[in-house]
């Protein structure tokens, strides 16, 4: 009897011990897909926030292109202009019937022409450069000294046709002088995704706002507020805000993932904080601090 009973326990335990590796062998198993979903999933996200920043340099290029035909197109009329009116001046002096007064005004006219032609040419030179200098930095992680006063304006000269029409009153308090060695790319991502966050969620039905940003120094740490008098975020969706994906305006072609941009860019790339504050109805608030002098580049223990 307790020979059997024996032989029984170890059958039984046998049995034990194949359902065990059985098992072991299904959650092993398991495990790899759920990884391997994982990792798809990652790559997936991964591939859709380069395609929403190429997506925003895309519109990036598209509005620069668009301030930039305003100025050269004034520049062809005042050539074409100026053209007809040599033209006129140099038929005059062959036929020998050009008078000292006819000659006058033609000088009159090519000053002012120049006057004119030169304004807008500089006025598209510089959108040019503001527009090459953010192309590059935010389709690059390089690290660089750079004036934050100067760069910030050139982010919003490079997205100015986004909110021009709109009437919204964009307002910089920085300092002159304040540098940083730093990734400037990042910083322009950073505000262009929250200059069009507010432009797209802040501001409903052609609401005109106000955008202030504010910059100062404190002991080697940039401290930058950004807020908008929009119509703040309601309170239950303050801890979704970054979020991949979380938008509140999916059916108007938001992707969820500008705000998710920001956090990454701020706590990754500038190795610093944000934090977010919002009253619904009064607007809202993003406090962003980073270091002046990033030493260790990306990817650095």
């Amino acid at each position: 009897l307790v020979a059997e009973r024996t032989e029984k326990l170890r059958e039984t335990n046998q049995e034990l011990q194949k359902h065990k590796e059985q098992l072991e062998v299904l959650v092993s198993e398991r495990t790899k897909e759920l990884q391997d979903s994982l990792n798809e999933l990652k790559l997936a996200q991964s591939r859709l926030i380069e395609s929403e920043k190429m997506a925003a340099l895309g519109s990036l290029v598209a509005g620069v292109a668009h301030e930039i035909s305003t100025p050269v197109g004034i520049g062809v009329t005042i050539a074409s202009h100026l053209e007809g009116r040599t033209g006129d001046i140099r038929q005059k002096y062959e036929n020998d019937s050009m008078t000292a007064e006819a000659f006058e005004e033609f000088l009159g006219t090519a000053k002012e022409s120049s006057d004119m032609l030169k304004l807008n040419m500089d006025r598209a030179a510089a959108l040019i450069t503001s527009f090459k200098q953010v192309a590059v930095d935010q389709s690059s992680e390089e690290r660089r000294q750079f004036n934050i006063k100067k760069y910030i304006d050139e982010i919003l000269i490079s997205i100015r046709s986004e909110y021009k029409r709109s009437g919204h009153g964009i307002y910089v308090n920085c300092p002159e002088n304040i540098k940083a060695f730093s990734y400037p790319g990042s910083l322009a991502q950073i505000l262009t995704n929250l200059l069009m966050n507010s432009f797209r969620h802040a501001f409903p039905d052609d609401t005109r706002g106000e955008i202030t940003i504010d910059v100062q120094v404190e002991e080697g740490i940039i401290l930058l507020t950004y807020r908008d008098n929009g119509i703040g975020i309601p309170p239950e969706n303050m801890k979704k805000i970054y979020e991949p994906f979380f938008t509140t305006n999916r059916s108007g072609g938001g992707s969820g993932l500008g705000l998710n941009i920001v956090y990454n860019q701020v706590t990754q790339n500038l190795q610093g904080h944000i934090e977010c504050r919002s009253t619904p109805g009064e607007g809202t608030v993003f406090l962003i601090d980073f270091p002046q002098e990033l030493d260790s580049p990306l990817g650095s223990p």
